[in-house]
């Protein structure tokens, strides 16, 4: 039985999602553009002007893009406590009607927004915002070549993601080893990361969005964000409606949402998908189930709580439990074009082995074949989420929510339970409460959702767009996870239309 894992939320990478995605040859401007980013005149505070007014230096980084750093103060509550890191890449307009710049977030917490564009430029964009925007990735603080949080060595991060436990599931001594083993990431994560730690919460990141709005010179923000990135632009607008300028938002999170809540939705909506691909998969060849979806449900149900019991042992000598194996399933549904990957592994385990799974669970959890962790995004997925919401160490409440997440997703809920207990001892705590945002006085908003989208489901961006005095919904209907740049023409005229000449859809265009 798996010992710790990375919460299975709202939260991958949309640039790790998609196994499809490899050697993307980009649209690279042959203009280097100008190298210096010239800030607006704008009214701060007088603590916070030496941040405003820096002029950012951009170098020439390969491929026709540029990158920089941009200091930000640790706490803006006391901007003389230090300061940060955020690190910078663009791709500067390749047209001659240049709206401004486009910031964009992939999603995690904990997507690195930098390799995003760098490597992904025409996963993240298309062709009509890269000729009117200077598109920026960005890492936020905690994540990647940012300042960031750091916890582990690798040898250590591999047995918190994949160590196992010698308790039965759900009981005391069970509850007692997942604590002991996320009180130590905590402790670790305090020592190697110092103040930092409590100050990668999302409204300070929104923070910095506004900080990198101005000094990239734009007086209102342009961005696209997606997944987890929505819930940082919906802060965003929230705390500087009158500087929203474009914002879309895709695969969108509610944030007025509990932590449990989200958990919740996510195990029904990944359930959902894993009906959805098994539909698919058994009406096709080279399935590895047969008969209907309800019995196939019930095998892949049967194979978790077999390697929950009798973990498959790997050729690098790692165990495959039930938590590993939910978590190399999870990542291939994020998109419809993985199906026939994830048949191929589902095959390999029911046969016993292990590596097809590690391979899929060690790509989400940032993993390479030589068993490094390529980036910080579990240590600040971790921190992130622990800091954003609020969560309880009573085992009570939480077998009882365990029983509900067992109900409402009877094949894969009992394996995302219990997740509380990552959180339970962070060292810095949620502060005030999750709310619905309105951003009032807030031009348009685009949001986004994709119908049966597992990790952000539909009814969030429902919700989200309902929230904002300005949200405009686009529905895809369809399978994945975000939908633009990735779905269909109708979903991707919305948003050029709308990012580039500002028109808003005059109702929903039900791509």
């Amino acid at each position: 039985m798996n010992r710790n894992f990375r919460a299975l939320s709202a939260t991958a990478a949309a640039v790790a999602i998609t196994l499809a995605l490899s050697g993307c040859a980009a649209l690279f401007s042959t203009d280097a553009g100008p190298a210096e980013s010239t800030p607006t005149n704008e009214q701060v505070s007088n603590d916070l002007d030496p941040f405003y007014s820096q002029v950012l230096q951009w170098d020439d980084c390969g491929d026709g893009l540029q990158c920089t750093e941009a200091t930000a103060p640790l706490d803006y509550a006391d901007p003389a406590a230090g300061d940060v890191s955020l690190a910078l890449v663009r791709h500067v307009a390749t047209g001659g009607d240049r709206v401004g710049s486009l910031l964009v977030n992939p999603g995690g917490p904990g997507g690195s927004g930098y390799d995003f564009i760098k490597d992904s430029l025409d996963f993240a964009t298309d062709a009509t915002l890269q000729a009117s925007f200077d598109v920026v990735g960005f890492d936020p603080r905690g994540v990647g070549r940012s300042s960031a949080v750091s916890c582990y060595d690798s040898a250590d991060m591999d047995e918190y993601i994949y160590g196992l436990t010698s308790a039965e599931r759900g009981t005391d001594a069970w509850i007692a080893e997942l604590a002991a083993s996320s009180d130590a990431f905590a402790a670790a994560c305090a020592e190697q990361t110092g103040p930092l730690l409590g100050t990668v919460d999302t409204q300070s990141a929104a923070r910095d969005l506004d900080l990198l709005r101005a000094v990239l010179g734009d007086t209102h923000l342009n961005y696209l964000g997606f997944s987890y990135g929505t819930y940082l632009g919906a802060t965003y607008a929230k705390l500087f409606p009158e500087k929203v300028g474009r914002l879309v938002l895709d695969g969108a999170v509610d944030p007025s949402t509990s932590n449990f809540e989200v958990t919740k939705t996510q195990a029904v909506g990944f359930e959902n998908a894993l009906r959805a691909y098994l539909t698919d998969c058994l009406a096709g060849e080279d399935c590895p189930f047969r008969g209907s979806v309800d019995s196939a449900m019930a095998t892949i149900g049967a194979l978790l709580e077999s390697v929950d019991n009798s973990p498959i042992t790997a050729t690098d000598g790692r165990q495959l439990g039930g938590n590993a194996l939910l978590t190399a399933i999870i990542y291939p549904l994020y998109q419809a074009t993985a199906w026939p990957q994830l048949s191929t592994m589902l095959d390999s385990v029911l046969h016993g082995s292990a590596e097809a799974a590690f391979q899929f669970a060690d790509a989400y959890n940032g993993r390479d074949d030589d068993g490094n962790y390529s980036d910080n995004s579990t240590e600040s997925f971790m921190a992130i989420n622990c800091i954003d919401y609020a969560y309880n160490a009573d085992p009570t409440l939480m077998r009882a929510q365990a029983a509900e997440l067992e109900a409402a997703a009877p094949v894969i809920g009992k394996f995302m339970s219990f997740g509380d207990i990552g959180c339970a001892n962070w060292p810095y705590k949620f502060i005030g409460e999750r709310s619905e945002i309105h951003a009032a006085g807030a031009a348009p908003i685009l949001v986004v959702g994709t119908t049966n989208d597992p990790a952000t489901p539909y009814v969030w961006a429902q919700q989200l767009a309902e929230q904002l005095d300005s949200g405009s919904l686009v529905t895809y209907a369809g399978e994945g996870h975000t939908a633009y740049n990735k779905s269909n023409s109708c979903v991707n005229d919305a948003v050029d239309s709308y990012l580039v000449d500002g028109i808003v859809p005059a109702s929903d265009p039900q791509c």
